[in-house]
């Protein structure tokens, strides 16, 4: 399980996240819906494979949070004309763990989001699997179970931003390449995680990535 990890990490060039892309989730925060993606990063040290095995967490940082994505993978080479099925070859379900009380204060003080999403293990993924093409993406919901609960239940046709917009944006602003995965967002719904938690990632009614929360120091 470790290999393929490792394996990930070494395949993945940058890791490119979208906040507030759904209006509900927004809403739930208590923030404005931007008129413009917000791109933040996580450094591939985040990432981990939901394979079923533990998900090691902080455990004396304050809540984390959870937030269930899509998550697109570039395989071809963007270029003006691309459109996403040109260059998105697969797809996973992943989720953006968020350090919240600490997001709060550094958004208080305008400082970077890193502290509250980069730290290790804040990005686990499911494996990917042959990209359909956008249009059969929205034929299909996501969720997230927490314990056997569904605490999120999303569709790509409620993004503020679509799959198009988010692709041709971040190439304009920071590149895009072969190798890139983008987080597009969460729905409403998230809330906190505790020690002994079981998550699970569903694509409709099929689980593609499971973990259970093992928070430390």
């Amino acid at each position: 399980m470790k290999r393929g990890a490792d394996h990930m990490k070494e395949t993945i060039r940058n890791i490119y996240c979208v906040g507030r892309n759904y209006r509900a989730h927004a809403a739930e925060l208590g923030n404005d819906v931007p008129d413009q993606p917000m791109i933040f990063t996580k450094p591939t040290h985040a990432l981990v494979e939901l394979n079923g095995g533990d998900l090691t967490l902080p455990g004396n940082l304050g809540e984390i949070h959870y937030e269930a994505e899509l998550v697109l993978h570039i395989t071809k080479p963007y270029t003006l004309e691309s459109s996403v099925d040109d260059i998105v070859g697969q797809y996973a379900l992943g989720i953006d763990f968020t350090l919240r009380d600490v997001q709060n204060v550094i958004k208080k003080k305008g400082q970077p989001w890193l502290p509250a999403k980069g730290f290790l293990g804040s990005a686990p993924i499911s494996k990917f699997r042959p990209f359909p093409g956008a249009a059969a993406l929205v034929l299909t919901n996501f969720q997230l179970l927490q314990n056997g609960n569904v605490v999120q239940n999303g569709n790509i046709s409620n993004m503020i931003f679509d799959l198009q917009t988010i692709v041709d944006y971040i190439a304009k602003h920071y590149g895009l390449g072969v190798g890139d995965i983008i987080y597009t967002g969460t729905p409403e719904g998230v809330g906190p995680v505790h020690n002994g938690d079981r998550l699970e990632l569903l694509w409709g009614e099929e689980v593609v990535g499971a973990g259970t929360i093992k928070t430390e120091g």
